[in-house]
């Protein structure tokens, strides 16, 4: 086996790895996010049923083994991204930065405008990493149920 570092696109038969990947990830943020993260929810069948509806997904595999993944989908027209997730023992390596690539070179290849995310207003590391790689606010939301922001909009146009 290869030690080099695979991106390629998800398919409905990745589900159930994605939703360990994304479970994973996510739990550094349990009991840190008001309202929790919807990513705690993510079952195997629930993200198969997205993918079969046409949410796109972007994973990164080494030896075999699925480390990181995103989720797209087009929107007014960008692309989406969410759920970016990397596993705990392969953070450092630089793997969402590539995947964000991957996002963007997909909206590319698709003729879109732009990008766009959404990030809690407590995770600042994650709108600092936006922000290094060219992403900016565009406006604020609340969850349902809440009378003040929780999280952040941001977009990078593509040239």
């Amino acid at each position: 086996m290869s030690d080099t570092l695979v991106l390629r696109a998800g398919t409905t038969g990745d589900a159930a790895a994605i939703a360990t990947v994304i479970a994973a990830s996510f739990e550094q943020y349990r009991g840190r996010l008001v309202p929790e993260s919807g990513a705690f929810r993510e079952t195997p069948e629930n993200i198969a049923t997205e993918l079969g509806r046409g949410v796109g997904t972007i994973v990164a595999e080494r030896n075999g083994q699925m480390l990181g993944c995103v989720l797209v989908e087009e929107m007014e027209g960008d692309l989406y991204f969410g759920r970016l997730s990397v596993v705990p023992a392969a953070r450092g390596q630089g793997l969402s930065k590539q995947l964000i690539a991957a996002v963007e070179a997909e909206a590319r290849r698709r003729g879109l405008s732009g990008v766009r995310l959404g990030v809690r207003i407590v995770l600042t590391d994650n709108q600092r990493l936006f922000q290094a790689l060219g992403y900016r606010e565009t406006s604020r939301e609340a969850h349902p149920g809440f009378n003040h922001p929780t999280s952040i909009n941001m977009r990078k146009p593509l040239p």
